[in-house]
């Protein structure tokens, strides 16, 4: 066990100095008022940071490149950030990091606070969801909760409908703000207290749909939500015991309840002119937690952690049709409102012992309990505001328990031989579905090993068996499933696993990586439903240091995925299969570079990235197969700082992307490609585009 750290053996090395000087001080006396420390770890106190400002250039627009990024529009943009710190006396100590201040990425955070007492934080930053800018919709009212329509509506097919004169481009996207503050304090002699609070707002658009019987529209619906969350703790730490006691809340808010709009087609039935759809209700999270820790003796230690939660939501009910006609033949709600409860439970224990040097043991237990306590009623089961079902529906309360063992064991053995041994034990009990009880069983081993001073190799197997209890019937589904599905997270399967890794030190300056993973599903009992998967994935990588001031780095990776499933259009014994085959490719290249004496720092990535998904049906019969989906990625990224001064620097960077994607379900299905449906148009991004910055960098 390692019970000093450099400093304090330089702490002490000082003292044992002062020492000996004081012993002869008498001998010679030494000026020390001009010496400096170049090497000492202590920070002056005062303020230091750095300071960005800029200018950047975006030259297209893309919706897809500005996702998260915020180089969403073409033109320039600020660049700002920067970092503060100050240490003061008495142990008082600042922070204050800003970045990307001139786009909609932006993110802000400070803290103040004195060491070994307390620190106040505060953060904000904003993230923006750019999801689509090629939408187009005719429904006017758009970011609000009710979308109409203009003159020439409804009509009997999109053809029929005036989208040339109506069409209005739309773009899809949110952005997601987030302000949070906390204070961390220690009370007295191994007390602390934590108070943390987060505001997250989401305020813009999103997809949505809705439809009425044959007919269906692509909808835009209003985001305008918020989560408030708070957290406090208070934490008890002693050498060898370890306490935390908390209380959680997350209560979320939605603006509009739902999204009312006007039917584009003509009716089916009477009155059926509009429709509404339930947004997200409003809903809370409580939970109280606790976690403990104790070292036994010097080669056991305990720990567990356990949490109580309850989950509600009561927002009321909407109205089952907006169908005047149709309304009045309906029966009563049963209630006014869901009165929605789950109770949840959580907990776990682990043992951790070393019984000798070389081995390590730990042993876990873990149950998760989710108890739906909403009362099962009956509704009227209307269908698209059009008619109204033989027969009701009762809402499901789903609940389920959880049991997961773990053990396993860690030994170095002689030499450089390392290996890992597991066995894992998943036991889920369900309530209201097909299967009762699953029961999962794993079994997992790791070899490490150095057989040459210059190569090391990584092992890694695993085997899983799941089973279940007979497999029933929902009776709850309507129309009925076929009794020969089975659900992949519930049929029995076997999975196996493997891969290897191999590190090479070519040369002092040359360093080589390969690995491999092979994994296989199988789903042998099931007859209908997801009968196989496999994957396999490789990759290699490359590092050389050319000289001390040139690096090098390239990678490849490569993986492909294969899954095959067989269904019933009869309702009986299979009668058809479907096969997914998606492969990805990966290559990339990297380089450093310091020049002019360490002034001039340049780097460059270099990456290209390809996917592809296909998909072919087999029923018996000949069919077209379906068009490949495809995307590619290509991107360069050039950057340099260049040093005029110890305080200012230079910085440029240039930023390549090309991106491609073919997706035939998107490619060229326009707003009145399918008769029956009122597309957005939406078509998978393209674009190839550059971003320039150029940015002074002051340190002070």
């Amino acid at each position: 066990m390692r019970t000093f750290s450099s400093l304090f053996l330089l702490g002490g090395l000082g003292a044992l100095s002062a020492a000996a000087c004081s012993a002869v001080a008498t001998v010679a006396a030494v000026d020390t008022s001009q010496w400096k420390c170049e090497t000492c770890p202590f920070e002056k106190a005062g303020v230091s940071g750095s300071l960005d400002l800029g200018i950047g250039a975006v030259s297209d627009d893309s919706a897809k490149f500005g996702d998260t990024t915020g180089l969403n529009k073409k033109g320039a943009f600020a660049i700002a950030g920067g970092t503060a710190r100050y240490r003061g006396e008495a142990g008082w100590v600042g922070n204050v990091t800003a970045a990307d201040l001139g786009l909609d990425s932006r993110s802000l955070a400070a803290d103040l606070g004195q060491q070994g007492l307390y620190t106040l934080r505060l953060g904000y930053d904003q993230t923006p969801r750019y999801l689509s800018d090629s939408s187009a919709t005719p429904f006017l009212g758009v970011g609000g909760a009710a979308l109409s329509l203009p003159a020439g509506f409804p009509a009997v097919d999109t053809a029929s409908m005036p989208l040339a004169g109506t069409l209005q481009p739309v773009s899809l996207g949110y952005k997601r703000s987030r302000l949070d503050a906390g204070l961390s304090w220690i009370i007295g002699q191994g007390w602390s207290t934590r108070l943390s609070l987060r505001h997250d707002a989401r305020d813009g658009t999103q997809r949505i749909a809705g439809s009425f019987f044959s007919s269906a529209s692509q909808l835009v619906a209003p985001v305008d939500q918020v989560t408030d969350q708070l957290e406090v703790s208070t934490s008890y730490f002693s050498p060898r015991l370890q306490a935390t006691l908390g209380y959680h809340a997350s209560l979320f808010r939605n603006g509009p309840d739902a999204l009312t709009w006007a039917n584009p087609f003509t009716p089916v039935v009477a009155g059926g002119s509009s429709g509404q759809l339930a947004l997200a209700p409003d809903n809370q999270f409580h939970q109280l937690m606790a976690s403990a820790g104790y070292e036994i003796n010097s080669w056991l230690r305990a720990s567990g952690d356990v949490a109580v939660g309850r989950m509600t939501q009561d927002a009321a009910y909407l109205a089952p049709t907006l169908n005047p006609l149709l309304a009045a033949t309906l029966p009563a709600l049963p209630a006014s409102s869901l009165h929605g409860r789950v109770d949840t439970f959580n907990s776990s224990v682990r043992l951790t012992a070393t019984p000798i040097d070389r081995l390590r043991v730990n042993a876990s237990y873990a149950r998760d309990v989710r108890d739906n306590r909403t009362a099962s009623q009956s509704y009227p089961a209307v269908s698209a505001d059009t008619f109204l079902g033989s027969l009701p529906r009762s809402n499901q309360p789903f609940s389920f328990s959880q049991d997961r063992f773990k053990l396993n064991a860690d030994y170095h053995g002689p030499g450089s031989l390392k290996t890992s041994i597991g066995i894992e034990q998943n036991n889920i009990q369900r309530t209201l579905q097909e299967v009762v009880d699953t029961r999962e069983s794993t079994l997992w081993a790791r070899i490490n090993v150095q057989p040459q001073d210059k190569l090391s190799l990584a092992f890694k197997l695993a085997h899983a068996d799941r089973s279940h209890s007979s497999y029933g019937v929902a009776t709850w589904v309507e129309p009925a499933e076929n009794p020969l599905l089975r659900k992949f997270y519930l049929a029995d399967r076997v999975r196996d696993s493997g891969g290897v890794r191999a590190d090479i030190t070519a040369s002092e300056r040359v360093n080589i990586g390969i690995s491999v993973d092979l994994a296989q599903d199988d789903y042998a009992h099931s007859a209908i439903g997801l009968s196989s998967a496999r994957s396999a994935e490789g990759g290699a990588d490359v590092s050389v240091a050319i000289s001390d001031q040139t690096q090098v780095h390239a990678f490849a990776q490569g993986q492909r995925i294969r899954s095959r499933q067989a269904g019933s259009q009869l309702f009986a014994q299979p009668d058809w299969s479907g096969q997914t085959k998606d492969s990805f490719n990966v290559i990339g290249l990297g380089l450093k570079h310091v020049a002019l004496k360490g002034k001039l720092e340049l780097g460059a990535d270099l990456s290209f990235a390809r996917s592809r998904s296909d998909v072919a049906v087999d029923a018996g019969v000949s069919s077209p197969a379906f068009p490949s989906a495809r995307t590619a990625l290509d991107s360069l990224k050039l950057r340099a700082t260049y040093s005029l001064s110890k305080a200012v620097s230079l910085m440029g960077s240039y930023w390549y992307e090309r991106y491609d994607a073919h997706d035939w379900r998107q490619d060229g299905v326009l707003p009145a490609t399918i008769p029956n449906l009122l597309a957005l148009g939406e078509q998978p991004p393209r674009y190839h585009l550059s971003v320039l910055r150029v940015a002074l960098r002051y340190r002070f």
